[in-house]
């Protein structure tokens, strides 16, 4: 794929989900704070899933293109493991469950509305890191991953398994609300 259209395809995702946590911040507490059962996440456990993520991800990022001294292919070719745990995390027609890691997990955290304004910021920054992306290599930029830090994706198939990560808790938070 153009390197340029996937930066321009994560910018589009992440302006969409900026303005769906824009609209999140508009619901009152207890839509927030909603379950569809007693074991299920409420949206503000979503977002600060979410952030938990950003709170591993966007300094690796960050180091990543800081140290990056190649020059920018055209082309981005997703690697196997990379593309392999980003196309995971789309969500199906009915959303796939999947098992979280405990330090990720906060179900049952007593949390408020501050949770979205910090997930916009996290958001703003990861879309700030995506356009800075663009000065650099993102097949040779290398990123750990929070669960095996020895392991390193390409860049660019960070910024998609976030990115996926993302939609994939955008559609949880919308079966939510359609619950509610």
């Amino acid at each position: 794929m153009q390197t340029s259209t996937l930066i321009q395809s994560l910018t589009k995702a992440s302006d969409l989900i900026l303005d769906q946590a824009a609209f999140l911040n508009t619901l009152d507490i207890e839509s927030l704070t909603s379950r569809t059962s007693p074991y299920s996440w409420n949206i503000l456990e979503c977002l600060q899933h979410l952030n938990l993520y950003y709170d591993f991800y966007l300094p690796e990022i960050r180091q990543a293109i800081e140290n990056n001294r190649t020059q920018p292919e055209a082309t981005f070719k997703p690697g196997i493991l990379g593309n392999y745990f980003a196309e995971s995390m789309l969500p199906k027609d009915k959303l796939n469950k999947m098992k979280t890691f405990k330090n990720k997990n906060p179900l049952n955290s007593n949390l408020d509305k501050s949770v979205i304004d910090q997930f916009i910021r996290n958001q703003e920054i990861f879309s700030g890191l995506v356009q800075s992306s663009a000065s650099v290599n993102l097949n040779k930029a290398k990123v750990k991953i929070s669960i095996a830090p020895f392991i390193k994706l390409k860049l660019g198939d960070t910024f998609r398994f976030i990115t996926n990560h993302n939609i994939r808790h955008f559609k949880q938070i919308d079966n939510i609300l359609k619950a509610q």
